[in-house]
């Protein structure tokens, strides 16, 4: 959700999550604050801020945070370069949702928005007190050019998210109308509404398909300030921002100054942090969880580590296939190599028993698929027999089990039959073709932390005969590969919410597998998925959303697509004791942005988490 936690560096990553959380928004007579897929928003008009937050925090300071890799652009809606990590900090969309209330969008440069009974089309009136940071209003014409820009110039995803709507108009400079094509559609309106609006006269003397350094126009909270390229970026927040006392940001985007500094990887960028040079830190690894956080601050109580629950959906990570490659195509073949990953092996030896396997592509959530096909899936599976795999309507989906111990013989003994099946033989203890070709896989990392989860797995594949070979490289190139779909296997991740909706176009269609820079890693071109993934957009109602998402979790579950990896229903934090924390924790995200700088706290460091 665009509930910026922690502001994601990629605004297209905070977008996919915005869509997720409105596919049920409710409509009614007139002007409407907000717009909700549940059975009413959780804030009435008129709410004063959000329940989480601290009204009063002080403003001040500056906090330090890091960001992995590089950075050569502050344009990030376009494919080229690599976006500077905060920038999404810069810009503003027309509604957003909030970390406790992600079913809602509420109005930020919106003042409010009217939607037809028919859902054809939804009228934005904009706020009047709605500034650029150069002071210009933000108006209409903006609002348009923002939606037709990022479709034309923009990175592909665009394209299919806003691909049902046919019209954006200037109605008055305050009002500008959205018009739908297709089948009604209750995410629409707030599709548009999640629009990164930019300013019309600021971009019409420049080249956005170009990737820039030049700090962009913006209405957000912070602009950029002081940069080296690929080292650091600082942002200052805007004392006179138009939006600071807007209910949902009352009390939010607190600090003076936000400075990014890169790190080559997390191995570096965990000793940083432990040395004090940034102050908080979302920890990914459960090794260095476990083993990383014992150091002298630390337990001097400077340091705070916090595993705090979340509610949010898991969504899918896991060893990604390739199928636009041969050797991959056939599903056994895919079946038969998921048996070589001994997942529990990992989580007892590699991650400290941290993780949870991962079940379903909704992982977390009422969406994922539990046991057989009730009545109402079986309307949408029992028309598809034949077209989908067969133990969809026979057995519920487990990913194949092992005692731990290391000892995976049964497990490989099945691949074994599978490959054969598939066409695969031994010849010198090497799997080959019908042609004689091996089989080998690379597999494409960007950290080298997930160096140990790869390498155990292709031990088990020489086991089959399967030469695999791990490749790690930096950021940059790792991202030109996945634009260009140039690899063998990844570890990817296909993230969720509580309600899906147009972004599994961008996931599982056909119309994404060949399209440079979009998210059909797997490259899957399947009509009978195409009308899956359309029965999701269509729903009606949460009963039809829910049984369409579950229906889509069996068939790609069963598929084999992607070999499932795990996932843990906690954030992992650490913070230099520096800041002032609302007495409330929101349930879906960290709720960084409403912290604030305790200038005691920080005295009290005595220079520890700022040398």
């Amino acid at each position: 959700m665009k509930a910026r936690n922690m502001r994601a560096s990629f605004l297209i990553a905070a977008v996919v999550v915005v869509s997720t959380s409105t596919a049920f928004a409710q409509t009614a007579p007139g002007p409407l604050h907000a717009l909700t897929l549940d059975d009413r928003p959780k804030y009435a008009p008129g709410f004063r801020h959000l329940d989480f937050v601290n009204p009063d925090a002080p403003k001040g300071g500056t906090v330090r945070l890091h960001s992995i890799g590089s950075f050569d652009s502050f344009n990030p809606f376009i494919i080229k370069g690599d976006a500077a990590a905060g920038i999404a900090n810069v810009f503003e969309t027309l509604m957003t949702p909030t970390p406790d209330d992600s079913l809602t969008e509420y109005g930020v440069i919106a003042e409010s928005v009217e939607v037809a009974d028919d859902l054809s089309w939804a009228i934005y009136t904009l706020r009047p007190e709605a500034r650029f940071h150069d002071g210009s209003p933000v108006t209409a014409d903006d609002v348009v050019f923002s939606l037709n820009i990022l479709r034309e110039k923009g990175q592909p995803f665009y394209r299919f998210y806003y691909a049902n709507v046919s019209k954006a108009e200037v109605l008055s400079p305050r009002r500008v109308k959205f018009s739908f094509s297709g089948p009604p559609n209750r995410e629409l309106p707030q599709i548009v509404g999640q629009v990164n609006v930019l300013s019309k006269k600021w971009w019409s003397t420049r080249d956005f398909s170009k990737t820039s350094l030049e700090p962009p126009m913006g209405s957000g909270p912070y602009r950029v300030k002081t940069f080296e390229p690929g080292r650091h970026v600082t942002y200052e927040r805007v004392g006179d921002w138009w939006g600071k006392d807007l209910p949902v940001n009352r009390g939010r985007y607190n600090f003076d100054e936000i400075r990014y500094d890169f790190y080559r990887d997390q191995v570096v960028a965990l000793e940083a942090f432990k040395a004090g040079q940034y102050d908080y830190r979302l920890e990914s690894s459960s090794k260095d969880w476990a083993t990383g956080y014992d150091f002298p601050a630390q337990r001097a109580g400077k340091v705070k580590t916090v595993m705090r629950p979340h509610s949010n959906p898991s969504g899918m990570q896991g060893f990604v296939f390739n199928i636009r490659r041969e050797r991959f195509r056939d599903p056994r073949v895919r079946r038969a190599l998921s048996l070589a990953f001994d997942f529990e092996w990992s989580n007892r030896q590699l991650f400290y028993g941290q993780y949870t396997r991962t079940t379903s592509y909704f992982e977390n959530s009422e969406l994922a698929a539990k046991g057989l096909p009730d009545a109402a899936e079986l309307k949408i599976l029992e028309p598809l027999r034949g077209r989908i795999p067969n133990e969809v309507f026979t057995r519920p989906y487990q990913p194949p089990e092992t005692d731990g111990s290391g000892n995976i013989r049964r497990n490989l003994r099945a691949a074994q039959r599978l490959l054969k099946q598939a066409g695969w033989r031994i010849v010198n203890n090497r799997l080959v073709d019908g042609s004689g070709k091996p089989f080998e896989i690379e597999f494409l990392l960007v950290s080298p932390a997930f160096e140990r989860v790869v390498i155990p797995l292709t031990r088990n594949l020489k086991r089959l005969g399967i030469d695999g070979r791990v490749r790690t490289v930096d950021s940059a190139q790792y991202q030109n590969r996945l634009r260009s779909f140039d690899f063998d296997m990844i570890i990817g991740t296909f993230g969720q919410s509580r309600s899906p909706g147009n972004e599994q176009r961008d996931y599982w269609s056909a119309a994404s597998a060949d399209r440079e820079g979009g998210r059909n890693l797997v490259g899957i071109k399947d009509p009978v998925i195409d009308a899956m993934v359309e029965n999701i957009v269509a729903a009606r109602t949460r009963k039809d959303l829910v049984t369409a998402t579950r229906a889509l979790d069996r068939v790609l579950l069963w598929s084999h697509f992607v070999i499932p990896q795990w996932h843990i229903r906690s954030y992992r934090m650490a913070w230099w004791d520096k800041f002032g924390i609302p007495d409330k924790n929101p349930p879906y995200g960290p709720g960084f942005w409403s912290w604030w700088i305790d200038p005691k706290k920080e005295r009290a460091l005595g220079g520890g988490g700022n040398p």
